[in-house]
């Protein structure tokens, strides 16, 4: 599989802010103010399962995830950080970063199907974009 060919879920670009792109994966923003959210979606087109990935594609996801959630540590401090690749809606492989807090609007469930999204306004989003963008940028 390669990335010529990749292109990203209508649903995920729908529901999230772009980010950039690392080595291997976009990383996605989840437009939902309530949880601050990353996801990472491998760039090679077919991709459903982790096992879809080469060896050498699955470690660079590894440590992509890896390198994401000391972003997100290093920046919000939260409780808890969920990592998931569930993909039951979205089939595309794509991997959820969530940061957690214990004050969060759904802990200690999962943050998915809890109450309806908020949307981050345009200042609060591209502010926490640029800083995301700088952060991954010294990786």
């Amino acid at each position: 599989m390669n990335d010529s060919a990749f292109a990203l879920n209508p649903r995920l670009e729908a529901d999230t802010v772009p980010v950039g792109d690392l080595a291997l994966s976009r990383v996605l923003l989840m437009n939902d103010a309530r949880f601050p959210w990353l996801i990472l979606v491998p760039r090679r087109a077919g991709a459903r399962e982790l096992t879809d990935l080469s060896p050498e594609d699955q470690a660079t996801l590894l440590a992509e995830i890896a390198a994401a959630s000391h972003v997100l540590q290093r920046l919000i401090h939260p409780h808890k950080l969920n990592t998931a690749a569930i993909g039951n809606v979205v089939s595309q492989l794509h991997v959820h970063i969530v940061a957690r807090f214990e004050d969060d609007a759904a802990w200690p469930a999962p943050v998915w199907g809890h109450g309806a999204r908020e949307p981050y306004d345009e200042d609060e989003s591209s502010g926490f974009v640029g800083l995301l963008q700088r952060e991954l940028g010294h990786l």
